[in-house]
């Protein structure tokens, strides 16, 4: 089984910065796709970013350009780096993991951790 422990949501004004970390206990070597989904009230959980092992990145159009997603595989960690928030990425941010692919992965994660809240004020 894998672990995943996600950190780092909090409340921002529109235009800052935050950080999340995602910790991966566990079988982590049959790890190869990790990365981040998130949802809001109301809405279904949707993609945000993932990467494989490889360094292979995959963005949600919404956050292209906003958003850095970086891995560390020696330490078992994803990192995504979030800057010019805006209102609309309040959310829960849910850290995800898969086994295989990226294109398996930004259809359903085979593991999640428990998520962390992201407000952006306005």
């Amino acid at each position: 089984q894998v672990q995943l422990v996600g950190s780092g949501g909090g409340l921002v004004q529109a235009g800052g910065s935050l950080r999340l970390t995602c910790a991966a206990s566990g079988i982590v070597f049959s790890i190869n796709t990790m990365g981040w989904y998130r949802q809001a009230p109301g809405k279904q959980r949707e993609l945000v970013a993932g990467i494989t092992s490889s360094g292979v990145t995959n963005y949600a159009d919404a956050v292209k350009g906003r958003f850095t997603i970086s891995r560390d595989n020696a330490k078992n960690t994803v990192n995504l780096q979030m800057n010019s928030l805006k209102p609309e990425d309040t959310a829960v941010y849910y850290c995800a993991a898969d086994r295989f692919s990226l294109a398996r992965f930004v259809t359903y994660p085979g593991y999640w951790g428990q998520g962390t809240q992201v407000t952006v004020s306005s």
